[in-house]
């Protein structure tokens, strides 16, 4: 079975190779049952760029439907983890995000009660994640979140709002509870 994973990661570029909107870095990992897709929203193109060095486990999906995916160098995301990036989402170099997480980056508008919120349309809302930030496992980072550099959110938190560089935030909704220790 070992054998075949070189095999598979080579048939995967090679898929993907045709696709302008969609970069893998050559040294990327991307396990079993990785979705990519660009898709087209508002006559635009999606685009999916996985940086050196990457790893995306088991059944990790990126979706930019019309948006931008853009994940920097030797950043981790574990198994089951989501990315939807229609409003873009930006994730920095040296990231660990946990099994079972959820990036958004948009929303729908809150019509009022006689007009059906199906046919809202989305509001989109970029997210931009800073360097060497750990999402734990479960994790949720809502649309128009920042997340500074350094920051860690413990598992099963739902991110409404920013956090600064540094910061743990824990709960739903996140709030700070403490600072990474400084050198």
């Amino acid at each position: 079975m070992p054998a075949l994973i070189p095999d598979i990661l080579r048939r995967l570029r090679r898929f993907f190779a045709g696709s302008p909107h969609v970069k893998i870095a050559p040294d990327a990992r991307l396990e079993t049952g990785v979705v990519l897709r660009s898709g087209w929203r508002d006559g635009r193109p999606g685009s999916v760029t996985i940086g050196r060095e990457c790893q995306l486990d088991t059944g990790v999906v990126l979706d930019a439907w019309g948006g931008s995916i853009a994940i920097g160098p030797r950043v981790f995301i574990g198994p089951y983890a989501v990315i939807y990036g229609q409003g873009g989402v930006e994730l920095g170099e040296d990231c660990l995000i946990g099994m079972h997480c959820r990036i958004l980056s948009s929303d729908h508008a809150l019509p009022p009660l006689d007009r059906r919120i199906r046919w809202e349309p989305d509001v989109l809302k970029p997210t931009l994640i800073g360097r060497d930030v750990w999402l734990g496992g479960g994790v949720t980072v809502l649309g128009g979140v920042t997340l500074g550099d350094g920051c860690v959110i413990g598992a099963g938190a739902v991110v409404t709002g920013d956090i600064p560089p540094g910061a743990i935030a824990v709960g739903v909704p996140a709030r700070v509870i403490g600072q990474r220790p400084s050198t």
